[in-house]
């Protein structure tokens, strides 16, 4: 099994509206059994919104999450992989930029995936871990 991004990741990427209720995503994630929801803006931009930033922002704050929309806590700009990273650079990037989660995108910038930490965590299980790449 390749130790890129692409064959690791979960394909397609689930999006999510920026006016959607922090309850709508909550219900959509748990359903799902993700941890991370792509959301679309306008102009072709992305933000991200992931069950650390529902910890931190609604339950850590004591919001609403039923009057808070994803807007009000995703965040953005989003870093993206690329499918044919290797995941020794994915897993590099996630570290320095102190995430779990990363949108992947295409050369085009279309969003074409997610990749997680967890997903790492399962190659390295499943195949073990080859600094070649």
């Amino acid at each position: 099994m390749s130790h890129t991004v692409s064959s690791w990741m979960s394909s397609p990427a689930i999006f999510i509206d920026p006016e959607a209720s922090i309850t709508h995503a909550a219900t959509f994630m748990r359903r799902r059994n993700i941890h991370s929801l792509v959301v679309a803006l306008d102009s072709g931009k992305f933000g991200i919104v992931t069950t650390t930033d529902i910890r931190d922002k609604i339950v850590g704050m004591e919001r609403d999450p039923k009057q808070t929309k994803v807007r009000d806590i995703m965040t953005t700009p989003v870093t993206t992989a690329s499918p044919e990273w290797s995941l020794k650079e994915c897993s590099v990037t996630m570290h320095d930029i102190n995430v779990h989660h990363l949108p992947v995108a295409d050369a085009a910038g279309m969003i074409v995936g997610m990749i997680s930490a967890t997903d790492i965590f399962t190659a390295v299980e499943e195949i073990g871990w080859e600094l070649g790449g």
